[in-house]
């Protein structure tokens, strides 16, 4: 039976078949754990850069609505302004 990344099951037990006292493991098993162990630990460091990557990206895109809201605010408050100059002028 397969393991969940395709790996093949690692039985307890002597390479040979036989389970002398249950807690023993041959070198083949310790190799695939250790192989196995060694593909978890680069999945989880993919996973960490990734989100390294999609925190930067994130922080960057609320800076730049943080900057583009500043913008809107500051285009808005000009034209109240000249909204305000040109109805407190007389008519002609």
């Amino acid at each position: 039976m397969a393991g969940p990344n395709g790996d093949p099951h690692v039985a307890a037990g002597d390479s040979d078949g036989n389970d002398d006292d249950g807690d023993s493991f041959g070198e083949e098993e310790y190799a695939a754990i250790n192989s196995m162990l060694d593909q978890i630990n680069s999945c989880l460091d993919h996973l960490e850069e990734k989100n390294d990557y999609l925190h930067a990206s994130l922080k960057e895109l609320l800076e730049s609505n943080r900057q583009a809201r500043l913008e809107f605010q500051q285009q808005s408050e000009q034209q109240n302004m000249e909204t305000d100059v040109q109805g407190s002028q007389p008519p002609v």
